[in-house]
């Protein structure tokens, strides 16, 4: 009996989740009730069972990730970022349910459905057992129900903080009740008035709506700050943050460029930088890079900057299904919440708080250590920089981003696998398992224990989510993005019917865009060819001086139409008097005119003047 070992005996079907000693741990598959302790001794009667077994005795039968649409990825994802915290500590009752408990009130949910999800997913050990089945569009609420909702908008969610049983009893004098006053005879009762708001209560906006935003902000929003190894107890939660280098490099010619960026994510459990982006420009530029780099194969990534590591020291290719970042602008932008859609959870700290996300400033203020002191005199910047008298830093630079960002590598590859992690708190599991106080050790370690909360994802696919969107129509001239048109084939119903489509585009390069239907991105060509490769600016630069040359010639072809009117009024007036029209023997008269109009085109074009 191995852990993680299925086992029968009749029609009950058990999983083994851990063994000490003489006793198992183990939860009932069929039942799915939590995890308990038993005697080894007593699964004597029971045989090895195959999932197969299990599928066929539960009626569940497990999809494969790739197949699941959209919307069950991202909530089978979300259930898993739910639970993913307490799996670690599955064997420990008492810290079990203490995190239960927290996970309950953090996602608004009840006590019993976190633990459905735990034993749902601790019975068959696969993330696909979390995802909703393919359901129907909701169904509309009834007549009481709409009433039901009016009443605690109008009366409960207010700052007046009236009582369940206020808004209720106002709800049967506003809605049940005639002319006079006098309650009808049929009417929803207090205990589904109650019902219904325990089932669409959001807390959120219970204490923002009755107690105000400030309120809400200052007493009862998540600290999600306090605490990292309880805060993220597995791989998997990200913390984002970007700062301006302190130094000054110059570009190839030796002009001097300025200060670059760096933008990075770390692991909040392992202290592991799972990847950076070194530019000239932040915002949603820099995190695009800052993507690209944390699915990257990092072995051919230093590479290509002639440094050579082991797979273990930097063996991060996917993304951590948790962001942790502030208010900056960047991050709250619509391009970066759309990564929600893959199954991400981005939580958003408060602006000025840097304490919640030590982490990260702490990786900030090791790497400026590590290179500053190697760097002197070499365009580092001192504490003195801002000093009357202090001495200009900027002529000292003489460094390239080239340069620079190799350096910069060397720093993350001392800090990921060489530097000592001395006050990580080791489990009994790690001393057991000899894991060396290295961040990128810990982290390899993490990534193969049950809380490991990871996603895979292509770089096509994640790049076409940060994109920025916008609507699109279709017309019979083609697909119409930003006042350009677009064109694929197989599209002729939606050309000639018209409508709408979510599409996303690369400010960068105008020649494709992306239709977003139903989770799908579908890659449209753009149909004029002198837009071929120039970004979205550049475009609207040639649109608005093509329009500023036509509207600059308007008064111009008004006076031109003027024109033109008079000398057909002329003309025609010479010829007003011409009223009576032979109409007998046209053949006749055209062929004269023929002979008489009639030019030798070959004897004028060669004769010479």
């Amino acid at each position: 009996m191995k852990k993680y070992d299925l086992l029968r005996s009749g029609d009950s079907i058990i999983r083994v989740l851990g063994v000490q000693g003489d006793r198992a741990l183990v939860i009932d598959c069929i039942k799915r009730t939590m995890p308990v302790w038993v005697d080894v001794a007593e699964l004597e009667s029971y045989s090895e069972c195959t999932s197969g077994e299990l599928s066929e005795a539960t009626g569940v039968v497990l999809s494969d990730v790739d197949a699941l649409d959209v919307d069950q990825r991202k909530t089978m994802y979300e259930r898993y970022t739910m639970i993913a915290p307490i799996l670690s500590f599955v064997a420990d009752n008492w810290m079990r349910s203490r995190l239960i408990c927290s996970v309950s009130e953090e996602y608004g949910v009840s006590k019993q459905t976190v633990r459905s999800y735990l034993c749902l997913y601790l019975s068959y050990l696969d993330v696909a057992a979390l995802a909703p089945k393919h359901r129907e569009d909701d169904r509309a609420l009834t007549q009481d129900e709409k009433n039901i909702r009016w009443a605690l908008n109008k009366f409960f969610y207010t700052t007046k903080k009236q009582s369940l049983m206020t808004a209720y009893t106002m709800m049967l004098k506003e809605k049940y009740c005639d002319a006079l006053g006098v309650l009808a005879e049929e009417y929803p009762s207090f205990y589904q008035f109650r019902y219904f708001y325990r089932k669409t209560r959001n807390l959120q906006n219970f204490y923002i709506s009755r107690d105000g935003l400030k309120n809400y902000q200052r007493n009862n929003r998540p600290l999600t700050g306090d605490g990292v190894q309880e805060f993220a107890p597995a791989v998997g939660v990200g913390m984002f943050d970007a700062t301006v280098c302190d130094i000054y490099l110059v570009n190839d010619t030796g002009s001097l460029v300025g200060r670059p960026i760096l933008t990075a994510c770390v692991d909040a459990y392992s202290g592991l930088c799972c990847g950076y982006s070194l530019s000239w420009e932040g915002g949603v530029y820099s995190l695009r890079g800052l993507m690209l780099n944390i699915v990257a194969d990092k072995v051919d990534w230093c590479n290509r900057f002639g440094i050579s590591i082991h797979r273990e020291d930097w063996d991060c290719d996917m993304l951590p299904a948790t962001f942790i970042t502030d208010m900056g602008s960047e991050y709250t932008s619509g391009n970066f919440e759309q990564i929600a859609e893959l199954g991400v959870k981005v939580v958003n700290l408060p602006s000025y708080r840097p304490e919640l996300k030590g982490l990260i400033e702490k990786f900030f203020d090791l790497m400026q250590e590590s290179y500053k002191k190697h760097l002197k005199g070499k365009g580092v910047i001192e504490p003195d920089y801002q000093e009357r008298g202090a001495h200009d830093y900027r002529k000292d630079a003489c460094l390239t981003m080239t340069d620079f960002e190799k350096i910069v590598l060397h720093c993350i590859i001392y800090y990921n696998s060489q530097r000592i992690v001395e006050s990580f708190p080791y489990t009994e599991n790690m001393i057991a398992a000899q894991v060396k106080p290295y961040a990128s050790q810990i982290w390899n370690w993490g990534k193969s224990q049950i809380g490991a909360n990871l996603i895979e994802i292509g770089k096509r696919e994640l790049m076409l989510t940060l994109l920025p969107r916008t609507t699109g129509r279709f017309s019979r001239s083609g697909l119409k993005v930003n006042k350009l048109r677009y064109h694929r084939e197989g599209y002729t119903e939606q050309y000639l019917s018209g409508g709408d489509v979510t599409v996303a585009y690369n400010p960068e390069d105008v020649s494709s865009v992306w239709a977003l239907e139903d989770g799908i991105y579908t890659e449209f060509i753009v149909i004029e060819s002198r837009y071929q490769g120039k970004d979205l600016t550049a475009v609207q630069e040639l649109q608005t001086s093509q329009r500023d040359i036509a509207r600059g010639e308007v008064k111009y072809n008004l006076q031109a139409q003027i024109n033109l009117a008079q000398h057909i009024e002329a003309i025609v007036g010479s010829g007003a008097g011409r009223s009576d029209v032979h109409m007998k023997n046209i053949r006749s008269t055209r062929r004269q005119e023929q002979t008489k109009r009639h030019r030798d085109y070959m004897k004028e074009g060669t004769s010479r003047e």
